[in-house]
């Protein structure tokens, strides 16, 4: 049973739309999934935190999906992460190009140097509705640290000033807590409330910190300091899914030739692994001799 959760609620008079997600299970169950290394965890946990966070933006529909891609030149080479939001759950999967790849500890604050690990790159955002094709959107990365990288892109391409948080802390090699904060902006607030929201948000300080200090109900509480925080509903429970299956691979198999097809059951099969998740199948010669005829 996961432990993860999103908190949804408004402050100010309902002028600022509050998200907050506990994904501490979400990360750690991530990692162990993909062998990453510290600072890819660190780095990935924070985008399919984030990515969870998207899709809540979105809740007017039944189900949203939101795909995060960022493609830097750093080591880590590109990342992904897909966050799905529905009424009553939210789910999350993501992966990186080099799961394993790892950087020393930043030499001015002692930090996991996720910014390095990423380099220079762009942020493309994939929003997908029920019902509606897929919309992306691209910007450049600004420090490649994710949180900043994704306000930044809420201002820019949704002009929506928005403050994100992230944070994922490890002792070791072990995830003790993750988790992640957005803050949005409606038309309607006043500039005395965006002071004291930025007071809070300054006196917070590092979200990891806040986070490794005192749970996720106490950091929004923080946050919402003076603003009357009003929570919407019962807490979200979060988890990681993917949508992967047996029979989605072995329809895939459709796009190969006949020859190729032939040579799989030939040699008894093919294994096949999914990116997202890491699960290994194998898919028999039967099952696909039964795509032949098909």
């Amino acid at each position: 049973m996961t432990t993860d959760y999103l908190i949804r609620g408004t402050a100010a008079n309902h002028t600022l739309r509050v998200l907050a997600v506990d994904s501490t299970t979400l990360v750690s169950e991530t990692q162990q999934r993909h062998g990453l290394g510290v600072t890819a965890t660190a780095a990935l946990g924070r985008l399919m935190t984030g990515a969870v966070l998207f899709a809540y933006t979105l809740t007017k529909h039944k189900e949203s999906r939101v795909t995060l891609r960022i493609q830097g030149d750093g080591p880590i080479g590109y990342l992904v992460a897909e966050g799905t939001a529905q009424d009553n759950h939210a789910s999350a999967r993501g992966y990186a190009h080099n799961p394993k790849v790892d950087l020393p500890l930043r030499e001015i604050d002692h930090k996991i140097d996720v910014g390095g690990l990423i380099g220079q790159g762009d942020l493309s955002v994939t929003r997908i509705l029920e019902n509606a094709e897929p919309y992306t959107s691209t910007v450049s990365l600004v420090s490649g640290e994710i949180a900043q990288d994704l306000a930044q892109y809420l201002a820019e391409s949704e002009q929506i000033p928005s403050a994100v948080l992230l944070g994922v802390y490890l002792e070791g090699q072990e995830v003790r807590t993750a988790g992640g904060v957005l803050v949005q902006a409606m038309p309607e607030v006043s500039d005395g409330d965006l002071d004291i929201l930025e007071a809070n948000v300054a006196g917070l300080g590092n979200l990891t910190s806040a986070l490794r200090d005192s749970d996720l109900q106490t950091v929004v509480a923080r946050i919402t300091e003076g603003l009357d925080f009003e929570p919407l509903e019962d807490p979200v429970p979060v988890n990681f899914k993917c949508r992967c299956s047996r029979e989605r691979l072995l329809a895939t198999l459709g796009y190969f030739s006949d020859s190729e097809r032939q040579d799989m059951i030939d040699s008894g099969g093919q294994e096949a692994v999914c990116h997202w998740c890491n699960t290994t199948y194998q898919l028999t010669s039967t099952e696909i001799a039964d795509l032949q005829e098909k």
